[in-house]
């Protein structure tokens, strides 16, 4: 009788070990199944994919020479607190991080704040970040931002291409941080500026501040360079028309503070041109805002030889270096008279 149960045991355990070796197989076979199944429900996703995929536009190449906008720019320096009080006037004075004579000059020279003591005039340099970047480069850049608080940079590539990037910096930065200032100049950083004909022959703080305003040495009945050999040749991918609005020298130009936020607002929407001056012109164009013609020569785009009495009734000469900036900056505040 014990051999009986004892063999019933047995049985009982083999039938049991059976049965697990069973489930195991099985549940192997089912795993295999269904991960066969996964496999071949996602080989049909991809495949709806790649036909709904087909039947749509192929994705676009960007051009080399498109203007990566709207996107996220960072200030990477920044005078958020440099509109305490509204001024009169801010300078956006185009530069680049390696042009520290051109800085130090015009700082000394037409960019000096303290010339108008009872008209607040703010004075920034707008950069990006250099081709040719190093840590020490930066770090001079940064040292140099502490000490004058006057540098604006944000973490595009500084090319002659991203000017125009450079220039919506300067309008988000007028529109972010100094919203109520009466009037904004952007000018390029090789020119000898007359301030004070600007100020008082053009502006006339004496008078109510415009509105809908911008002028500057006028561009008109021109249109994109096609050939590649231009230092502005624009392709039709990036502007398709043949003719451009008309448009300010990008050398300087003045508008109205309220300006500033409607060429940015409007900026958002538009196809970003290479050519910073024409671009601003387009923007011009779709605000349905024309430019308003100044004296004649007042804006001078081509260099012309240093007069102190001709240069006291104009606004702005081209191509000065930051060595002919200081050497003639003493003789042009002379007050002799001018016949």
């Amino acid at each position: 009788m014990r051999k009986l149960v004892q063999h019933q045991y047995a049985l009982f355990q083999f039938l049991t070990a059976l049965l697990i070796l069973a489930s195991i197989f099985l549940l192997s076979v089912f795993n295999m199944a269904k991960e066969a199944w996964q496999h071949d429900q996602l080989k049909l996703l991809t495949h709806a994919n790649s036909l709904q995929s087909s039947t749509l536009k192929p994705p676009r190449t960007r051009h080399p020479l498109e203007v990566v906008y709207p996107y996220n720019y960072k200030f990477l320096l920044n005078e958020p607190d440099k509109c305490k009080r509204a001024p009169f006037l801010v300078l956006l004075i185009i530069t680049e991080a390696k042009d520290l004579a051109s800085r130090l000059a015009i700082r000394r020279t037409w960019g000096n704040e303290s010339y108008f003591p009872k008209l607040p005039i703010i004075r920034l340099f707008l950069t990006g970040i250099p081709p040719m970047f190093s840590a020490s480069m930066q770090a001079s850049l940064q040292e140099e931002s502490n000490t004058f608080q006057d540098i604006i940079q944000q973490d595009f590539l500084d090319t002659y291409n991203n000017l125009t990037l450079k220039t919506l910096m300067g309008m988000q930065w007028v529109n972010q941080y100094c919203p109520k200032t009466s009037y904004v100049m952007k000018v390029d950083s090789d020119t000898f500026f007359n301030v004070d004909y600007l100020v008082h022959g053009l502006l006339k703080p004496e008078l109510p501040a415009r509105e809908r305003y911008i002028s500057g040495f006028i561009v008109a009945n021109t249109g994109p360079l096609r050939s590649k050999k231009y230092k502005w040749y624009v392709p039709k991918d990036i502007y398709p028309n043949d003719t451009y609005p008309p448009y300010c020298s990008g050398v300087g130009y003045v508008f109205s503070g309220d300006m500033a936020k409607r060429i940015y607002d409007v900026a958002q929407v538009l196809k970003v041109v290479n050519m910073e001056d024409v671009f601003i012109g387009i923007c011009l164009y779709e605000l349905k805002i024309n430019i308003t013609k100044p004296p004649p020569n007042i804006f001078n785009g081509l260099r012309i030889e240093y007069n102190r009495c001709r240069f006291k009734k104009l606004i702005f000469v081209h191509h000065f270096s930051p060595q002919e900036l200081l050497q003639i900056w003493p003789d042009f505040q002379s007050t002799a008279s001018c016949s």
